[in-house]
């Protein structure tokens, strides 16, 4: 039986296609009333739908919050949140309590795999050496531990856990066999890596790349008009080269958790440990944050072009989650951008169909119920988030000025970032 630990929007899915694959699940999480909801089939995470959750439970899914849940489990895959500590590292302590979680339930042969993203040592110092103290048992050899990053994209209709490739690890060779296995079972194609630090390391280099390349285009972003330049479309060209060359886009910032927060762990683990700054990572960083700013410098240029006192003016956040078509607010640069017009004194609303209550600094954004048209509203608008209900609009009468930070809207009167 596989207890899957953590029931977010890396554990759900996984659970589900274990549980596809004939095995006998245990979904466990602390948060008694996500479990709750689980049960009655209401999924909170998008590209889980209630149906497939339903009908996982009706076969070979369980779900619990209690440790004692985990009981008959012989397998432990680990998927718990790592945000950013106080110190800008990996906070670890989901994953020190996963741990002591299984611990009780732990017997030689079972088998424990970390899922959760940190930085490159964690899996031998936090899930093994604690494991194999608490329960007296030899890690690599009484019991197998492994790691496996997680590659859900949310809201990728494209790629999903069945069918991305799903990189493998184990501290010892018997290890590294079982948890590819484990996968491989589950109709998931597997990538065996050499060592458990290499695994880790992976992942991170994975958002490390697209936070720098992110931060290329949004500098770029800030001097091509001066050089009249328009920046997407020399990528558009750029990128019919068939080798050498990948495209990134720019936009008001970057949000989620794999961006903005992943490469500061490796950051943080290379200058603790050798006491040496990642300057990639801290200049790409220092770039992506500034982006708000100038999302709100180009606005308040083109509303004084328009004559219009930003003091008192009403401007409209056209979509304000992190990402296209999900409902996630984890880092959203909505959130800066709402700081920085208040502080202009603009009164700020939002339209979202995915956000239904947002407060920044514990002041609520007051939301627009239903897309706006007719004569303009408001005297600025903001395409923060390019949800595809948003496209193939008339934007011509919701603001007198409308700025578009996604290069998705087309039409007289936009202008773009």
């Amino acid at each position: 039986m596989i207890g899957v630990i953590g029931l977010g929007y890396v554990g759900l899915p996984l659970a589900i296609q274990f549980a596809r694959s004939g095995n006998q699940v245990v979904g466990f999480d602390v948060n008694e009333e996500l479990v709750e909801q689980l049960t009655l089939g209401r999924s909170q995470i998008s590209g889980v739908s209630h149906d497939s959750l339903t009908a996982a439970q009706a076969t070979s899914l369980s779900l619990g919050s209690s440790p004692s849940d985990l009981a008959k489990c012989s397998t432990f895959v680990i998927c718990v949140p790592t945000p950013l500590s106080v110190s800008g590292g990996a906070d670890t302590s989901r994953i020190e309590q996963a741990v002591e979680a299984i611990a009780p339930w732990m017997r030689k042969g079972s088998m424990v795999i970390l899922e959760s993203t940190s930085y490159p040592g964690t899996t031998e110092e936090i899930v093994a050496a604690p494991l194999a103290a608490m329960t007296g048992l030899r890690a690599g050899s009484d019991f197998c531990v492994g790691f496996s990053p997680e590659r859900i994209d949310p809201g990728n209709p494209n790629f999903r856990v069945g069918n991305t490739p799903k990189i493998v690890s184990g501290i010892e060779s018997c290890c590294l066999n079982r948890a590819s296995e484990l996968y491989s079972e589950a109709g998931i194609s597997v990538v065996n890596a050499r060592g458990v630090r290499e695994a880790e390391f992976a992942k991170l280099l994975e958002n490390t790349y697209r936070q720098v390349n992110i931060a290329l285009v949004n500098e770029l972003a800030k001097f091509a008009p001066a050089l009249g330049v328009n920046l997407r479309e020399a990528i558009r060209l750029a990128a019919t080269k068939p080798f050498g060359f990948e495209p990134f886009f720019p936009g008001p910032g970057v949000g989620g958790h794999c961006i903005p927060i992943d490469p500061q762990y490796l950051a943080s683990r290379i200058e603790s440990r050798l006491g040496e700054p990642l300057r990639f990572v801290a200049l790409a960083r220092e770039i992506n944050a500034e982006m708000p700013t100038h999302v709100v410098s180009r606005l308040v240029e083109e509303m004084v072009k328009e004559g219009i006192t930003v003091v008192g003016s009403l401007v409209l956040l056209l979509g304000v989650t992190y990402k296209r078509d999900v409902p996630d607010m984890r880092e959203t640069p909505a959130e800066e951008i709402v700081r920085l017009l208040r502080m202009r004194g603009v009164v700020v609303s939002y339209f979202d169909p995915f956000v239904e209550e947002w407060d920044v600094d514990g002041n609520l954004v007051t939301r627009i119920e239903q897309f706006p048209v007719g004569s303009p509203t408001f005297d600025g608008m903001v395409l923060v988030t390019d949800h595809s209900t948003f496209l193939n609009r008339d934007y011509s009468g919701v603001a007198r000025v409308c700025l578009d930070t996604r290069g998705v809207l087309e039409g007289d009167g936009i202008a773009q970032l």
